[in-house]
């Protein structure tokens, strides 16, 4: 079937969207210092924050895939997200308490105070590394649809393409920092959100239904099962649950990407309220993608529409091209949201954490306020760079597998900070901070070869999520080897 939008159209669209991101970024960043820049003068309203946080949680892989793999595994990815709220709790209670009594910029600062500068800057590297590889990928997945229905048509090559979505991004991020970007990921998150429910809205309205008969169908048929109590499988929920905990523990808590924007909120109780509201915010979200994945497969179904190969395709295919001019303008404006969103906070805190845990220009005084301004622009824009050099060599690959095997390696570098925090906040202990980077190396490899192996070593169990628990303990059990004794 043809596509519903022409491309002309499309691209007004973008322009659009992209003016408005300008202008709330030039309101809110005209006036925009260090301080606005790192931490948003700490005067960030909370309620923005976890409203914001959204689109930093989801992004164009989650927009797509999510609703897709309920076809297979129906609605198991609630069961992480169940384990998600308690890790957020723990994030509320344990590790913003001690962000707020440091009075850190950066989270990395923390394991520089307790161990030493090494470790602080093992911690920054493999945020660096993970965040990188993470951003670039989910941007390679968000770009590749905008391509394919956007700039292909219009005779743009790929390169080119994601070359002015990096532009775009790197316009309205460079100066205001946080101060900008508390709001234009509110705006971002607010889009991702309408693209999802719309989008279930004109799927209930194409098959004649009600909400309250979308409700009753969706828990009617079989793609609704939340809870697996199958032992030896990937979705059993105790470990569903266990590794949604420290998934978001590490992913979140941990990441330097995550925390920023809570520790630009004025104070530590406002923070943990943006924490805890934000844990209900992501049940009721993925709630929704869920719903929405069941949604579709009832409406192909009813219209004997054949299922893709890639279930990702299947929401996008729909939205596109079979459920009106409607339903494919606020999907394609999600999937904007969520491209947008899945890199520009990201170059923002990926600069704050080279600036401050390798560089230490935060405490360099030998540098002017407006050099240390110049040299923070240069590293700013100089991960925009990457972040296009990275997507390219996605393209070159041009093997799934592949760039979904380097996405998941990436992941295997939260293990080491899990294990890095744990152990300073859970140990009195102080280390010889020179071998800590050999023992976060050491970690994940070990973590890779049991989970490759682990059918053979446990008896058919299968290693899921859980490995990131695993990691760390790995980590935790290193760090004790190398532990000073006085």
């Amino acid at each position: 079937m043809d596509q519903i939008l022409h491309p002309i159209v499309l691209a007004g669209i973008i322009v659009f969207y992209f003016l408005a991101l300008v202008l709330i970024s030039w309101w809110k960043g005209r006036h925009a210092n260090e301080d606005a820049y790192f931490l948003g003068n700490k005067a960030s309203p909370w309620y923005l924050v976890a409203f914001g946080m959204i689109g930093d949680s989801l992004s164009g892989v989650t927009f797509v895939s999510v609703p897709g793999e309920v076809g297979i595994k129906h609605f198991y990815y609630l069961q992480i997200v169940f384990g998600y709220m308690a890790g957020y709790f723990v994030i509320a209670k344990v590790l913003l308490p001690l962000y707020y009594r440091l009075n850190l910029t950066s989270i990395y600062a923390y394991l520089g105070s307790r161990f030493g500068h090494v470790s602080q800057s093992t911690g920054s590297f493999y945020f660096l590394l993970s965040r990188t590889i993470g951003a670039a990928f989910r941007l390679y997945i968000s770009a590749g649809v905008l391509h394919l229905f956007l700039f292909g048509p219009l005779g743009v090559p790929f390169w080119l393409s994601v070359s002015i979505i990096i532009i775009l991004i790197l316009a309205y991020t460079l100066k205001g920092g946080i101060k900008s970007l508390v709001w234009t990921d509110t705006f971002q998150s607010l889009f991702l959100l309408l693209g999802v429910v719309l989008t279930a809205s004109a799927i209930i309205s194409g098959l004649d239904w009600s909400l309250s008969d979308a409700v009753a169908a969706v828990s009617e048929s079989g793609y609704s099962k939340v809870f697996d109590w199958d032992f030896n499988a990937p979705t059993f929920f105790p470990k569903q649950f266990l590794s949604g905990m420290f998934i978001a523990i590490a992913m979140t808590g941990l990441d330097q990407n995550m925390m920023q924007k809570n520790l630009s909120v004025n104070t530590l109780r406002d923070a943990q309220k943006n924490v805890i509201w934000f844990s209900f915010i992501v049940m009721i979200v993925n709630v929704i993608f869920v719903s929405l994945g069941a949604l579709m497969y009832l409406y192909s179904s009813a219209k004997g529409i054949e299922i893709p190969a890639r279930t990702d395709d299947l929401l996008p295919m729909l939205a596109l091209n079979h459920l009106g001019t409607f339903a494919a303008i606020v999907f394609l404006l999600g999937i904007i949201a969520a491209t947008f969103s899945s890199a520009d906070s990201v170059l923002t805190t990926l600069t704050t954490s080279l600036y401050i845990d390798i560089l230490h220009l935060d405490i360099d005084g030998s540098k002017s306020a407006e050099k240390k301004k110049t040299i923070r622009n240069v590293i700013h824009a100089g991960f925009a760079v990457l972040l296009l050099i990275v997507i390219l060599v996605f393209r070159a690959i041009n093997n799934e597998a592949v760039i979904t095997g380097i996405f998941k390696a990436a992941g295997y570098t939260y293990g080491p900070l899990l294990g890095l925090f744990a152990f300073g906040i859970y140990s009195r202990h102080a280390l010889y901070d020179k071998w800590v980077p050999l023992v976060c190396l050491l970690s994940p490899v070990i973590s890779y070869i049991i989970s490759a192996y682990s059918k053979e070593l446990f008896n058919g169990y299968s290693i899921g999520f859980e490995l990131l628990l695993i990691n760390g303990l790995l980590t935790m059990g290193g760090l004790y080897l190398i532990r000073k004794r006085t």
